[in-house]
């Protein structure tokens, strides 16, 4: 008697039934939609896997640093603290100033930085003669290493030569020390960030603008809405969630701050913040601390400290996202 494989070959039976021709065959299409299920977990497998050797495992190890005396010279000698690097930390005026230098920092860095970016992805969205080549250029500043903007930064911010001075004295103000004073030099540092950044985000948001479909504006232009009304009420709710995407990045980067305020300090004075650390970030907080002062346990202290800021910026954003679905 032929079996069910030799008659579907030959034409007798159709393939994927039985040797009774009705019942479906059952086993290759399971293992198929076992197939088909479990490739994306086969994708991301090694992700979790590169994450575990090169995130988890430095956490895991910087936290348990935190908790001893140790010094930079001598890592394999460790003395347990508990928590007492911690308690130090908290009565650390230093490191309050470092915190208030990294949050005002950022903010008058960042809010200016997605603003001008908004701005400048809407004007770039329009139709325009060489748009390629400014969407290119906007990315030079970007590409540009942090060092080399810094230094051309301290140039122009320099105190007896600087060309910012130069304007000033030109209208007749008085020059500002730029680096001594600590919102000049808190100023200066964010002009930095700003022209290091905005055209990233400016093709963020383009990229974005780019996916809202042009029957919205059709349709808002046909009610009377003006180019204004269009970008508030068309484009900045199509490209909100590219919007909180550059916010949480820019959130991470101003607390990770820390080549920008150490090349324009030029000297030792750029480890400290300046000479009353009126500029000093919590990354240059904990470089001091690790690298200056050789106190690798208090450095790790600081870096658990930022990493639970940014855990807890994050949370907050949980909540108001919660907070403003219920009450809409």
């Amino acid at each position: 008697m032929a079996t069910s494989t030799t008659k579907a070959l030959t034409g007798e039976e159709p393939p994927g039934t039985t040797g009774d021709g009705k019942t479906p065959r059952r086993r290759g299409a399971l293992l198929h939609r076992l197939d088909v299920k479990g490739a994306p977990y086969a994708f991301v497998a090694p992700f979790f896997v590169v994450f575990a050797a090169f995130s988890f495992y430095p956490l895991v190890y910087t936290s348990w640093i935190s908790l001893h005396d140790v010094e930079l010279a001598t890592l394999d000698m460790m003395e347990w603290v508990a928590f007492d690097n911690y308690v130090e930390l908290w009565g650390d005026s230093r490191f309050w100033n470092a915190l208030q230098n990294t949050i005002t920092i950022g903010i008058i860095s960042t809010v200016p930085q997605l603003m001008m970016a908004l701005g400048l992805a809407h004007l770039l969205n329009y139709r325009m003669r060489a748009s390629l080549f400014f969407r290119v250029a906007s990315l030079v500043p970007y590409a540009t290493s942090v060092a080399a903007a810094a230094l051309v930064f301290t140039m122009i911010f320099e105190r007896d030569f600087g060309m910012i001075n130069w304007a000033l004295g030109s209208v007749g103000i008085d020059p500002v020390d730029w680096e001594a004073d600590k919102w000049p030099a808190q100023a200066a540092i964010s002009t930095i960030v700003i022209w290091r950044w905005t055209g990233y985000n400016a093709l963020l948001y383009l990229a974005a603008m780019q996916a809202i479909p042009a029957e919205r504006y059709e349709a808002a232009s046909l009610d009377g809405a003006s180019r204004w009304k269009q970008f508030t009420h068309v484009t900045v709710p199509g490209i909100r969630s590219t919007i909180v995407f550059t916010i949480v990045l820019s959130t991470i980067g101003a607390t990770q701050l820390f080549g920008e305020p150490l090349i324009f300090g030029q000297g030792p004075n750029g480890v400290t913040g300046g000479a009353d650390n009126q500029y000093q970030t919590l990354g240059l907080l904990l470089y001091e601390e690790g690298w200056k002062n050789y106190q690798m346990g208090r450095s790790a202290t600081v870096a658990w400290a930022m990493f639970m800021l940014l855990v807890l910026a994050f949370v907050a954003q949980r909540l108001i996202k919660r907070l403003r679905s219920r009450t809409s």
